[in-house]
């Protein structure tokens, strides 16, 4: 299987106007007061069809020919802003417009594209799927690079460590950058010892070099936006080894990389003015005779030394350099993304990330945002009184806190020590992963908060 490269998915949309088939997107109201196309009404209540959430009822022609279709809203469609996405994947397959919905043209057309997104790239056989034409007061371009954002971070998600160690995650970024015409840098291998000490640590027990990817695009003089995403391909928890049962997903621990990167490709796909720098530092935290071990001691980048109490708290320790390395530009506003601990999951569950920043006018933006795109968050304390956790007994601080209180603080807490030029800093702890299907999503890798994200930095460079 070749390593997977940047690409634009294909588009799950079509522009063929009056050859489509027309979907009655209606609630139970419009069925009861007959306010819907008279033969869709008709064929609706010969079949009882009732409108429930995302039913779909075909309808046919005179002559017995595919003629259209019913999807039910239920009756409180913007509990489900984005239930069109189960449409992708009942309609058969064909080109289809919307004829009648009570939600925007913008909210239907993305949920649709949310809900198409396959996974197929290891199946011997492809569907076909249905497109949809985009409704005219959509914005149609923006719809599309929301979703190219999104399917890519799935992607990389989703494609297992055999295909998606270092080397490819490396190949996976120069891609993107050469796509939009960004400058690269990488420092890797031993390269990473004087300047990323806890990169290398961390990475070089693999047989794939660790690395640190750096991307800038936009222009000097523009706000300046850092993003920092955690590129660990797979965690096998290093000599604190993890047992079988919790390596399952582990290829999605490089979920903040991915995720930094579908961002990125949304920033600078809308031409936004600012001045972009994307940092991935990439490892494998493996086992070999060269692996970090528990009791170790490391200084970092930024001069703090770190007591290693446990290998499998990996992914902090790779953060703090990257962080610090960001911070010493103090952009105006920096992002970390990563899947950091099973703390901030027990609190919040697998699809509502939290956010840990100081900066209350931020949150508050971060916040609205997450409300307007219908894209969760939720902001945790970096309370102050767990900062005694963090210390510890022979070094600065503690990569893992005994007692396992308060475990997504701590570790937010923890990157805190490494950024002290941002003012505007907000660290994202997500999972990155649907366990189950959703409407907008048939479970697997997932995009989380970056829509959220993109939709307040428009509106901050506007």
């Amino acid at each position: 299987m070749a390593p997977y490269q940047f690409i634009e998915r294909p588009t799950p949309f079509n522009s063929k106007g009056g050859s489509t088939l027309p979907i009655f997107a209606v609630t139970p109201a419009h069925i009861e007061t007959g306010t819907i196309d008279p033969i869709a009404l008709d064929w609706a209540k010969k079949a009882g069809y009732k409108a429930d959430s995302g039913s779909l009822l075909l309808i046919p022609t005179e002559e017995g020919h595919l003629g259209g279709a019913l999807f039910g809203l239920g009756t409180n469609p913007s509990e489900q802003p984005y239930i069109t996405g189960k449409l992708a994947r009942t309609l058969p397959a064909g080109d289809w417009h919307i004829e009648t919905a009570p939600l925007t043209a913008n909210r239907l057309s993305l949920g649709f594209g949310l809900g198409s997104y396959r996974f197929d790239r290891y199946k011997s056989e492809k569907s076909s799927a249905p497109t949809l034409m985009i409704p005219r007061d959509a914005d149609g371009a923006d719809i599309k690079r929301q979703l190219a954002g999104v399917f890519l971070a799935r992607d990389l998600i989703n494609t297992p460590t055999n295909d998606m160690g270092p080397n490819e995650l490396e190949a996976a970024f120069r891609g993107l950058a050469a796509h939009y015409k960004a400058e690269i840098n990488v420092v890797s291998g031993d390269d990473l010892r004087q300047n990323f000490p806890l990169v290398h640590t961390v990475g070089r027990a693999s047989a794939d070099a660790p690395r640190l990817l750096e991307l800038r695009w936009g222009k000097k003089g523009h706000r300046k936006i850092t993003l920092v995403g955690k590129g660990v391909c797979f965690d096998t928890g290093g000599l604190d080894i993890k047992p079988a049962s919790s390596m399952l997903l582990m290829k999605k621990d490089m979920g903040g990389a991915a995720n930094v990167m579908g961002l990125a490709l949304m920033i600078m796909d809308a031409k936004l003015k600012v001045d972009l720098r994307v940092i991935i530092p990439v490892v494998e935290n493996s086992i070999s005779a060269n692996a970090f071990r528990p009791g170790d001691i490391y200084r970092s980048r930024k001069g703090l030394t770190v007591q290693i109490d446990n290998t499998d708290a990996e992914g902090r320790l790779i953060l703090a350099d990257a962080l610090a390395y960001a911070d010493e530009d103090a952009p105006d506003l920096l992002i970390d993304m990563a899947t950091l601990t099973g703390a901030a999951r027990v609190a919040l569950g697998p699809d509502l990330p939290p956010f840990f920043t100081d900066d209350g006018e931020l949150a508050q933006d971060l916040t609205e945002a997450s409300l307007e795109t219908d894209d969760p968050l939720w902001r945790l304390p970096l309370y102050g009184g767990y900062e005694k956790d963090i210390r510890a007994k022979f070094a600065d601080i503690t990569n893992a806190p005994a007692g396992g209180m308060a475990g997504a603080i701590t570790a937010a807490l923890f990157l805190k020590r490494f950024v002290s030029d941002t003012t505007s800093w907000a660290h994202f702890d997500i999972y990155g992963w649907a366990p189950s299907e959703r409407p907008h999503s048939p479970g697997g890798g997932e995009a989380q908060a970056i829509r959220a994200l993109y939709h307040h930095i428009r509106q901050s460079v506007r």
